[in-house]
């Protein structure tokens, strides 16, 4: 019984948002009223900025960078090096 109350409630909210929707105008107002809500909750206000981003180089390095690219050649040996001790 609940089942169907249920499929019969999401037709008819399918049903009057497709009727209240096949307008223009009242497409327009929905969206502008969404656009509204975005702005009031924090999360979608606030534009993320990639500047803010505390990593300042990440990703590939440069292989003009000399003191990077030892240091992840340095960092990329630890492993094995440690696999090899622990092995012994």
């Amino acid at each position: 019984m609940k089942q169907k109350n249920l499929i019969s409630g999401l037709a008819v909210v399918a049903g009057v948002t497709a009727y209240m929707l096949k307008d223009e105008t009242n497409r327009q107002k929905l969206k502008s009223y969404l656009q509204n809500v975005k702005e009031k909750i924090p999360y979608f206000s606030e534009k993320h900025n990639v500047d803010s981003f505390p990593v300042e180089k990440a990703g590939h390095p440069s292989p003009h960078d000399i003191e990077d690219n030892k240091m992840v050649s340095e960092g990329s040996m630890y492993p094995v090096q440690y696999y090899y001790e622990k092995k012994k």
